[in-house]
C-alpha cells in the first residue's frame, strides 16, 4: 500500500537553532560517549559543540546538521588527543569504571522491555567501542543518525567511497560480534 505523498518527504528542518540543538542533544551525547567512553567528557564535548554552533545561528537550517556533527566530531578528536597525551602514570589508578557499559535511561513501556533495551544497547555500545574510530563514526552517523553518504563524508572529512568502505567493514564486524545476540 502506497503512503501519502506528505508522509514520504523528509520532515522540515527546525525553524530555530535552539529547536535543532534540543532535537539533536541526546543523540549527540550518545555519539560522544561512544567515542570518548567517559560520561563527563561526552557532556563537555556536546556542550562545547552546541556553544560553537551559536556562532552559526544565521546560517541556513539545512547547513546545521552537517556543521554540528563536524564540530562535535572535531571536539571529540581534540579530547581523545588531549587524553592520550596525559601522563597516565601520574594519575591515580581507577577501578575500571570506563569498562562498564553506559547506563542509559531507556524510556520503555514496561520494566521488561526497558531491561531488554538496555541490554541490547549495552551490547551494541560495547561492540561499537571495539571498532576502529573511523568505522565507529561511519556507522554512528550513517545508521544511528541516518545522515546520507554525502553529509557523512563532509562530517568525517573523507570521500564518499571511504564512508562506504568504513560502513561496510563496521557492519561486517558488528554482525560477527552480535551474531549470538539475535
Amino acid at each position: 500500500m502506497a503512503q501519502p505523498a506528505e508522509a514520504m518527504h523528509e520532515p522540515d528542518p527546525p525553524r530555530t537553532l535552539d529547536a535543532f540543538l534540543a532535537d539533536v542533544s541526546a543523540r549527540a551525547f550518545r555519539f560522544a560517549e561512544l567515542g570518548l567512553r567517559h560520561r563527563e567528557d561526552a557532556l563537555d564535548a556536546v556542550q562545547d559543540a552546541m556553544m560553537r554552533m551559536l556562532a552559526y545561528r544565521e546560517r541556513p537550517a539545512s547547513e546545521w546538521t552537517p556543521l554540528f556533527w563536524s564540530v562535535l566530531r572535531s571536539r571529540i578528536v581534540d579530547l581523545q588527543r588531549r587524553r592520550s597525551f596525559r601522563l597516565k602514570w601520574m594519575l591515580p589508578a581507577q577501578a575500571d569504571a570506563d569498562d562498564l557499559p553506559p547506563d542509559w535511561a531507556d524510556p520503555g513501556p514496561d520494566p521488561s522491555r526497558r531491561n531488554d533495551g538496555r541490554e541490547a544497547y549495552a551490547r551494541l555500545a560495547s561492540a561499537l567501542q571495539g571498532l576502529p574510530a573511523r568505522q565507529r563514526e561511519a556507522f554512528s552517523l550513517r545508521v544511528l543518525e541516518e545522515l546520507d553518504v554525502e553529509t557523512t563524508a563532509r562530517v568525517m572529512g573523507c570521500s564518499e567511497g571511504s564512508v562506504k568502505t568504513h560502513l561496510s567493514r563496521a557492519r561486517e564486524a558488528l554482525q560477527k560480534q552480535l551474531e549470538d545476540f539475535r
